[in-house]
């Protein structure tokens, strides 16, 4: 058993305090990534601060924009009757990732956060630049099935894991952010990083911020929308490779698009391209197969994931014919 210090925090603004005094310490709320990898002895912090009692659970309509608190909880977001109906590709997005139990307990804030399930990272025994920057990819040429293929550098092929991050990559939602000095946003396509030269650096939150809530605008494209997960088993697995699609029809053709992808990059992948290609046009299967071929322009197999370089198309042509049939 690791010795940690745990204390118990109400505010916002005393969480960063608290923040700021320990370099080891971090945020707890569910917990639900954080205790295994301690338990696996990939993480270690001195301290935890539990911020569950701040009061960062709120879901409403500000304005043109939906507020979703840091600490609400998964399924408190993907059963709200506001996101059902003005936000449902993250509704359905949230049903797809974890265990109902998981979600149960696990907060927004949290699912940001959460580190890559790659094994090497997971094993303290072996090569990780992620885990300990400078000591190799296990997975570069080793047990890849799950991996990367867009993005990748010759430090990490990691996948970041979320569901639910793909769906507000694709949404184009914003990251509100608090520190000691008051709040700034980011836009949520930024907030992760790709691996580059520093895979331990999985986004850009700073040291000394703290998650308070999401803002996502609302849209026109609440109609013809899919998640699309393709999995080894039907719950409680994560993305081999996954489709957020969402788009507005206006007699067959498409006025708005929305494109994102998980499971295939060390961060939720927006389709900027294919959605260019598909605005204006109609929504055929033609136009949707080569939407699919611009979208792997760049991509990279690495052994065991090559078949990853004829289902992630496959994944994207399906999701868009399932958004379609909505209509």
């Amino acid at each position: 058993m690791i010795n940690f210090q745990y204390l118990r925090t109400t505010s916002a603004k005393s969480a960063i305090a608290l923040l700021l005094k320990d370099k080891n310490a971090k945020f707890l709320a569910g917990g639900t990534n954080l205790i295994d990898l301690m338990k696996r002895g990939v993480t270690a912090p001195e301290k935890l601060i539990d911020i569950n009692h701040v009061p960062l659970k709120q879901i409403e309509q500000i304005g043109n924009k939906i507020h979703i608190g840091a600490l609400t909880t998964n399924t408190a977001v993907a059963d709200h009757a506001l996101i059902k109906e003005k936000l449902p590709l993250l509704s359905w997005a949230l049903q797809a990732g974890a265990s109902a139990q998981l979600r149960n307990v696990a907060t927004v804030g949290g699912n940001m956060m959460q580190r890559t399930r790659c094994g090497y990272f997971y094993d303290t025994e072996m090569p990780c630049n992620k885990r300990q920057p400078g000591t190799g990819c296990g997975a570069m040429e080793g047990f890849n099935r799950m991996h990367a293929i867009f993005g990748t550098s010759e430090k990490c092929i990691a996948v970041h894991p979320s569901d639910m991050c793909v769906a507000l990559t694709a949404l184009d939602a914003e990251v509100v952010l608090a520190n000691s000095k008051g709040e700034r946003k980011i836009a949520f396509k930024d907030f992760h990083r790709l691996a580059g030269d520093t895979p331990q650096l999985d986004n850009n939150l700073k040291a000394d911020e703290m998650i308070i809530r999401l803002e996502i605008p609302v849209n026109n494209i609440a109609k013809n929308y899919h998640y699309l997960k393709v999995r080894d088993r039907a719950s409680y697995a994560f993305a081999l490779v996954s489709v957020a699609a969402a788009f507005e029809l206006n007699n067959n053709k498409i006025t708005d698009i929305r494109l994102a992808m998980g499971g295939v990059a060390h961060k939720p992948w927006r389709l900027t391209a294919s959605e260019n290609f598909l605005k204006g046009k109609e929504a055929t299967l033609s136009n949707f197969e080569k939407a699919a071929e611009l979208a792997m322009t760049g991509a990279k197999g690495f052994g065991e994931n090559n078949f990853k370089l004829k289902l992630a198309p496959n994944t994207i042509i399906e999701a868009l014919n399932l958004a379609k049939s909505k209509a």
